[in-house]
């Protein structure tokens, strides 16, 4: 979208992008996949391999050998979905092309979200490193797959608190809602020209916090 529009876009965040055409192995699992539902629908080794891309192996079966809540609601929520739509899916995935080129060219404040165990790890280091060192920063979350946002939506909190601030949205000190009694609005975005390097330091981003781990190149 950036690529394409850039004058309206004025940042991203991103949760375990993809930025390169699959491999001739992805391509291969994808299409076995796509075969799979065409002639049985649903089944449940592709329910497992869609888990398994997703979700991290502590949430898909913790000590006691049991599945969490989110992932057995995530089960119950493909038995629901129609194989047809999740067969496009696939396709859609096995026929990206390459983005690294216009990474290069990407000039806007860019906060990247993934998981440590994800199988989309690699792709967002990559990433990181094709961008402008001072537009881009990653946040590596530990014990966790692809959907960051799902298995530990709280250690999104303070990276995504602090990126926003740098467009001019903040949170007033809780005094404000005693003293008018009513929610606050945000203030209107900023010019990107704005955002202080501070506010994408490993620090601000929480590097002291677990599970947060980040990566930002810092100027010398």
């Amino acid at each position: 979208m950036q690529l394409k529009y850039r004058e309206r876009v004025l940042g991203l965040i991103l949760i375990s992008p993809l930025c390169k055409a699959p491999s001739w192995t992805e391509w291969f699992y994808n299409k076995v996949m796509t075969n799979l539902m065409y002639f049985y629908g649903m089944c449940g080794i592709v329910k497992e391999s869609l888990l398994q891309r997703y979700f991290s192996q502590e949430v898909r079966c913790n000590i006691q050998g049991l599945e969490s809540d989110i992932v057995q609601a995530c089960r119950r929520l493909l038995d629901e979905r129609q194989s047809s739509n999740v067969t496009r899916f696939m396709q859609v995935i096995s026929r990206r092309y390459d983005l690294t080129e216009g990474l290069k060219k990407l000039q806007c404040r860019t906060l990247i979200f993934v998981g440590e165990n994800s199988p989309f790890h690699s792709e967002a280091l990559h990433m990181c490193a094709k961008m402008d060192k001072k537009f881009n920063a990653l946040v590596e979350v530990q014990a966790c797959g692809s959907l960051v946002t799902e298995e530990q939506p709280h250690a999104m909190l303070i990276p995504i608190e602090y990126f926003l601030m740098g467009y001019g949205f903040y949170r007033p000190p809780p005094q404000l809602f005693c003293s008018y009694g009513s929610s606050p609005s945000p203030t209107s975005p900023l010019s990107p020209s704005c955002i202080s390097a501070e506010l994408l330091s490993p620090e601000s981003l929480g590097l002291k916090l677990k599970p947060i781990k980040t990566r930002v190149a810092m100027d010398d």
